[in-house]
């Protein structure tokens, strides 16, 4: 897949929303080496008060706000940490913070620090989060969005992965660090550039405004445009998103002939 253009980013964005039927729309997230690069964004926000990085994600994707963060901008380490803006050092790996709180001991907290998924610490000095369908008003010294980001429903989220396996086929293997799980979902894709889904964790929830039925999806733009192609093919096979319930007590054999390339049990 090619990188994704500012226009073509606005057409997947509406083209996602709609055939996953989002409640939100999705956002943009780009690590940037130097502050400068908030003076050639439009209508950009800097956060007037001390924030989670859960909170500026929501108000990206919930309010539609164009957003430029800064280490400074961050309640604290656990945030900074997982983007590459601080934190990482023996006191945060140590995981006193947590102990006694999120964990039993100081090993179990040290153990999930050491688990999380995060950005190298030292080369990034700042963020840009934003709805993705506005990055099209960006200079091209911005550049696109490092990965992409949106919330939706289990249901949809299942279609969605179908799509990116329609062609190329692989198998997703997803991790699971329990409180801090943003490291799952921006914290690996940022790293890795590869697909991470997460269920967002309490602070998500609780700081962030994540439903109690959202499931996040974070990864590079143009997986996107491969989840698209992939779900469009299996519409035309008759199996589109929402799912349309067969019921528990019917005969399964004409739904199962329809959707399984088998033949069902006579």
């Amino acid at each position: 897949m090619t990188q994704k253009t500012p226009a073509d980013l606005a057409a997947l964005a509406s083209d996602l929303e709609r055939m996953l039927k989002l409640r939100t729309p999705p956002i943009g997230m780009k690590l940037c080496e130097s502050v400068e690069v908030f003076d050639a964004i439009p209508r950009l926000r800097r956060p007037q008060a001390i924030h989670t990085l859960d909170q500026l994600v929501g108000q990206a994707a919930r309010l539609g706000w164009i957003l430029g963060v800064t280490s400074d901008d961050l309640v604290g380490d656990q945030c900074r940490a997982v983007v590459g803006l601080g934190g990482q050092d023996e006191e945060w790996y140590s995981g006193r913070a947590m102990t006694g709180v999120w964990f039993a001991r100081i090993e179990d907290s040290a153990r999930h620090q050491a688990a999380m998924d995060v950005v190298p610490v030292g080369r990034y000095r700042a963020l840009v989060v934003a709805p993705l369908e506005r990055w099209a008003g960006f200079g091209d010294e911005v550049g696109p969005p490092d990965i992409a980001l949106f919330y939706a429903t289990p249901g949809a989220m299942i279609y969605f992965i179908n799509g990116l396996q329609w062609s190329g086929y692989e198998r997703f293997d997803w991790s699971v660090v329990g409180e801090s799980s943003c490291a799952d979902s921006w914290g690996r894709a940022l790293r890795t550039r590869k697909p991470s889904l997460s269920i967002p964790c309490f602070a998500e929830r609780r700081y962030g405004g994540v439903l109690d039925d959202e499931m996040l999806m974070a990864l590079p733009p143009a997986d996107i445009e491969k989840s698209l192609a992939g779900m469009r093919a299996l519409a035309k096979n008759g199996l589109r998103y929402p799912f349309a319930t067969y019921g528990i007590q019917q005969d399964a054999r004409a739904g199962m002939g329809a959707s399984y390339p088998v033949k069902a049990k006579e």
